[in-house]
């Protein structure tokens, strides 16, 4: 077997662990996000306001830690290797996730998802593993997949949390994540191959160095701020989805099964559609991918404002998954093609921030809109911020052409 054949067979057996690991991380947190702010409702006497405000900030406190830490993480991964990163996010998810479940009360939440934060990053440095393994005719389908095996667990996530919770209480689905986590630490750990050769410290590049040497420099800004804002409208009804739901449902009904249903519906849509993205990314180019998914969730949002029924968010929903699945993936294959591969752990570190950044003003925006207006008017913000993204697009694209 030759070296080129070996090296085939190792990447594509790392690819499938990493799916995997992927596949758990997404599914562990979709278990839990959806039901959050039911179950921190169970740990106290909350007024409505109070609700909304300790739900935004359980779900941004994550994030505004991992976007503090990533640049760090991210120098690290380009001297020690992104596998280590991928060890050291799944092992502390495993255990943080796990203690939340048997919190007492709202403290203890915020600050174990503030650790979780800090040390999180599985999904984001898989993929920038993969990018510097994967010959760059396969980096869009790869990509794809990877967005696939995260769509897939976001999708099973709520439905398996839904019926958990709905059983066991809204405990049991975080004991159940943190020893899913466990087992994608020993899956990276034994399955994963990386051919990495560490930088001597004294000669890695400073970052603004290699940026300054990027003939599309701004158009790689332009991509982690699109990659915040795009984060940003994804994340904006998260905090208060299942409250949402509970208002259309009046208060009735298996709501945490139902509030599992609609949370999911992005995925349906997006698992639909990620694989052919990818191949279609690698024919026309992700640019023009990355616009036609802004276009098509702007449209979704707006009438979301209108929705009276479950039924009708759902829908919605599924429709807005589609389009999910040409935004971010587009961003991350732009940087797999244009940024050298000696700054990808740094590189996918900023884009990670810049994706944090969008986890903790989503949801906090999300939920001050939703206390000062309504649930519905969360939908109205979101789009613009899509609309926002998109002007953003245009104006680059006709300074860069």
């Amino acid at each position: 077997m030759t070296k080129t054949s070996i090296r085939h067979k190792q990447w594509r057996r790392s690819f499938i662990s990493l799916w995997i690991g992927c596949f758990i991380t997404a599914l562990g947190y979709s278990m839990t996000m959806p039901f959050i702010s039911l179950y921190i409702d169970t740990l106290g006497h909350f007024s409505n306001w109070q609700l909304n405000f300790y739900s935004g900030i359980a779900f941004s406190i994550t994030y505004l830690s991992q976007a503090i830490v990533s640049p760090f993480w991210g120098k690290l991964a380009d001297l020690r290797g992104r596998k280590l990163m991928c060890l050291r996010a799944s092992g502390v998810m495993a255990c943080t996730i796990f203690l939340v479940g048997a919190a007492q009360n709202v403290a203890t939440v915020i600050i174990l998802r503030l650790l979780q934060g800090a040390f999180s990053g599985y999904i984001n440095n898989a993929t920038a593993l993969m990018a510097g393994e994967t010959p760059h005719q396969h980096s869009g389908q790869v990509m794809g997949n990877l967005m696939t095996a995260n769509v897939t667990g976001t999708l099973l996530g709520p439905l398996f949390g839904g019926y958990l919770a709905g059983i066991l209480g809204y405990r049991m689905p975080f004991f159940i994540t943190g020893i899913l986590m466990g087992v994608t630490f020993l899956l990276t750990a034994f399955m994963v191959k990386e051919h990495f050769t560490p930088i001597p410290v004294q000669k890695m590049k400073p970052i603004r160095q290699i940026f300054s040497q990027l003939a599309n420099r701004n158009f790689i800004l332009v991509m982690f701020l699109t990659t915040l804002l795009v984060q940003s409208s994804l994340m904006s009804i998260s905090p208060i989805i299942s409250l949402f739901v509970r208002q259309l449902m009046h208060g009735q009904g298996n709501i945490s099964l139902v509030s599992g249903i609609v949370a999911a519906m992005p995925g349906f849509g997006t698992l639909l559609v990620a694989s052919r993205v990818g191949h279609l990314m690698d024919q026309v180019g992700p640019q023009k991918i990355l616009f036609f998914g802004l276009v098509i969730s702007m449209l979704v949002f707006i009438p979301m404002y209108f929705v009276t029924t479950t039924l009708q968010l759902g829908i919605l929903r599924f429709l807005l998954g589609l389009a999910s699945a040409a935004m971010l993936p587009a961003v991350q294959t732009v940087l797999t093609v244009d940024v050298p591969q000696e700054a990808f752990g740094r590189i996918f570190s900023y884009n990670q921030s810049s994706q944090a950044i969008g986890g903790v003003a989503g949801p906090l925006l999300g939920s001050l809109v939703s206390s000062v207006f309504s649930y519905q008017a969360v939908f109205l913000f979101t789009a613009g911020l899509l609309i926002i993204n998109l002007l953003m697009l245009i104006l680059t694209n006709k300074k860069t052409a």
